[in-house]
């Protein structure tokens, strides 16, 4: 299954894009970079610079048709950029109408209350998104990694980088559930 991985063209969390990516990998599925421009993605590790990884695809021209899930790296001024970009919150808010599983780490849920997709949701994140999830409808809980199956799609999300582990291991498994693809291949 292609998996979108969605960022800005600069501003993610290295650990956030690498780790997930590989796991993508390792499940058997084809990941995707689709970002904000063309080029390359400027990665940080917290606020230094990191290394730079090729755009696949430049949301403009994306369509969720194209991929069977999303995940959404986090980083602080990745999603700070993100949601500023209509045409990557339309892409996001697309999987959702799909109905298609999406998985989100980190600051990463950021996109996810521009994209008014968590109302009625119950999420995690970074705790200082807490406020702004609950004022957008969701309920945030403070989880390693929380799954919630509320229509219309599979919400997998994590708080921060410590939590990869659990992260990768659910959003892999829902992954392979909604596409057929045995997890762990």
């Amino acid at each position: 299954m292609l998996i979108a991985f969605v960022t800005a063209h600069e501003g993610v969390e290295q650990i956030e894009l690498t780790d997930p990516w590989q796991a993508a990998k390792d499940a058997g599925h084809e990941p995707r970079l689709i970002s904000t421009r063309p080029g390359r993605v400027q990665a940080f590790n917290h606020l230094d610079k990191a290394d730079t990884f090729p755009v696949d695809q430049v949301v403009s021209e994306a369509s969720a048709d194209d991929y069977g899930a999303l995940v959404l790296p986090g980083g602080l001024a990745n999603p700070d950029a993100l949601r500023m970009d209509k045409k990557a919150v339309a892409f996001i808010k697309s999987f959702f109408d799909a109905g298609k599983p999406v998985a989100s780490i980190c600051h990463g849920p950021w996109t996810l209350v521009e994209a008014d997709v968590v109302r009625g949701r119950t999420l995690t994140s970074w705790p200082s998104l807490r406020t702004d999830i609950r004022n957008a409808g969701g309920d945030w809980v403070d989880e390693q990694v929380q799954v919630c199956q509320a229509a219309p799609s599979t919400l997998i999300t994590s708080r921060k980088p410590a939590d990869l582990k659990a992260f990768c291991a659910a959003f892999t498994a829902e992954f392979a559930r909604s596409s057929g693809v045995a997890a762990g291949r």
